[in-house]
């Protein structure tokens, strides 16, 4: 059977062992090239700025893998859109490549509230900037503390340093406007209830001060001033005056005593 293998010389056998070798080497490097389709490239499209959904379905359809890669928000795109790609647009690659895919999300994230009061209103925008929240209503309030924020508020409410807020949220700030030097007559608060009171001195930009309790305080809000300093009326019967943003102070009683003050009297009915 080997004979013919046999009678060959030696250079004969040797030449055509090699041809063998070099044959299958030849095969198995074709097989390899069509099991890894070697040389088949595609082009890959361009899914900036498509919905995610639409741009995966579209890779996918034209043979690649998709990855998304990361997940951010940007409030200057669309929401839900691809922001990057890579590889590139129209890149040449091999076919079952991965793409991979940063999107821009659709749900804005949660941001810490930074500590605005008391800080200058040019530091607070820049603050309100750096942690992605925008500046909303600005109103002044008569307080020695000129040009710097008295009060941070979220939907008309007052909002704690650290708490978490929705990224872009309005945040509306109260700032000091400083002591108005005009003096208006001290306001009579005696009958009113304490909540009142409070109302009625941060309107007309009067600080309250003191407030002492007398006998047993229930419910300080519904409690009633007897008693103020300075008075409405000096010794001799005549309206005593005060600087906005001066303090007043009040004794509150849970039962409406002898008022030593007479009947309040409104802003509208000031001499």
């Amino acid at each position: 059977m080997f004979k013919f293998i046999t009678n060959k010389p030696f250079w004969v056998n040797l030449l055509a062992a090699i041809v063998l070798v070099v044959l299958i080497i030849f095969l198995f490097l074709k097989m390899l090239g069509w099991l890894t389709k070697h040389g088949a490239y595609l082009k890959v499209p361009a899914v900036t700025g498509m919905k995610t959904d639409a741009a995966i379905n579209l890779l996918e359809k034209q043979g690649f893998e998709v990855y998304i890669q990361d997940s951010v928000f940007t409030d200057t795109a669309a929401r839900g859109i691809v922001l990057k790609q890579l590889p590139d647009p129209n890149a040449l690659v091999k076919i079952n490549r991965t793409v991979f895919i940063t999107v821009n999300r659709t749900v804005p994230p949660m941001v810490d509230m930074p500590k605005l009061e008391g800080q200058n209103l040019a530091f607070a925008i820049k603050m309100l900037e750096r942690n992605h929240l925008e500046l909303g209503d600005t109103t002044y309030r008569t307080d020695f503390m000129l040009g710097s924020v008295l009060e941070q508020q979220y939907n008309g409410i007052r909002i704690a340093e650290k708490t978490k807020i929705q990224w872009g949220s309005r945040i509306d700030l109260v700032i000091g406007g400083g002591l108005d030097q005009k003096e208006i007559p001290v306001p009579s608060l005696i009958g009113m209830t304490y909540a009142e009171a409070k109302d009625y001195l941060e309107e007309s930009g009067i600080g309250l001060g003191a407030t002492i309790g007398d006998g047993i305080i229930t419910d300080t809000a519904i409690a009633y001033v007897i008693q103020q300093r300075p008075d409405r009326f000096d010794v001799e019967k005549r309206l005593t005056y005060i600087q906005q943003g001066q303090l007043m102070d009040v004794w509150i009683s849970q039962v409406m005593k002898n008022a030593i003050d007479t009947l309040p009297t409104r802003k509208n009915e000031l001499p």
